[in-house]
């Protein structure tokens, strides 16, 4: 059975850190992913890494702040976030699937976590 389970989130003050985890179980991608999802706002898209190469790509409201990486020997991605602002409060989602290109849209996802809320205080 596939499962990927976020952990990580919480309550932190702007320019606070938070270091977002899913860890996957039951099969191993070639290319994971992060999205979030603000009430009222669609899904969008946040970094997404290669299982092989390492190949990531960052949305350009996080780049310079976030880093996405993987620890392949745990099965696990991680998210890093610093320098949060008020604005990326959201729920976090950790999804994944299979393809030899760094997927960017939530349609292209086969495979997703619960969840993780984020909320960053002004």
């Amino acid at each position: 059975q596939v499962q990927l389970v976020e952990s990580g989130g919480g309550l932190v003050q702007a320019g606070g850190s938070l270091r977002l985890s899913c860890a996957a179980s039951g099969r191993t991608f070639s290319v994971m992913g992060w999205f979030r999802q603000a009430p009222g706002k669609e899904r969008e898209f946040v970094a997404a890494i290669s299982w092989s190469g390492g190949q990531t790509y960052n949305t350009d409201s996080v780049k310079g702040r976030f880093t996405i990486s993987r620890d392949s020997a745990k099965n696990t991605v991680y998210l890093q976030m610093n320098s949060l602002k008020p604005e990326d409060t959201a729920v976090y989602y950790c999804a994944a699937d299979y393809t030899l290109v760094l997927l960017t849209t939530p349609a292209q996802y086969h495979y997703w976590g619960q969840g993780t809320q984020v909320t960053v205080s002004s």
